[in-house]
């Protein structure tokens, strides 16, 4: 199963940076999980967010956000709910329920006695 994460939003903030302390360059990024495999295309619940200085070229991590940070983050978290939940069968899957399908009914004639002569 191969997981994937899109992107829902980016947003530049004007807060200073904690390692390099510039004001321009954070960038906040808020990502959805996307699951595909071979029978199906879902998207979860799932978030993740990261906070990334363009200046400093640094990650900053939770636990070196300020406290305007936390403040802009919650809100820039509620200004962007997630995408809902979504669930679809890939073509591949939809062959093989038919498949079982037709096997089914096809045995449930047989044991009727519709074959016979």
């Amino acid at each position: 199963m191969e997981n994937k994460f899109f992107t829902l939003r980016e947003v530049e903030l004007n807060n200073n940076c904690p390692e390099c302390y510039s004001r321009d360059g954070l960038q906040l990024t808020f990502k959805q999980r996307f699951i595909e495999n071979f029978f199906y295309k879902a998207i979860s619940t799932d978030t993740a967010h990261s906070l990334f200085c363009k200046v400093c070229e640094t990650m900053i991590f939770p636990a070196r956000w300020t406290d305007d940070i936390d403040r802009v983050f919650d809100y820039q978290q509620r200004a962007s709910p997630p995408k809902p939940t979504s669930f679809k069968l890939k073509t591949s899957s939809w062959i093989l329920i038919v498949i079982f399908v037709v096997i089914l009914v096809a045995t449930g004639l047989f044991f009727l006695g519709v074959f016979e002569n």
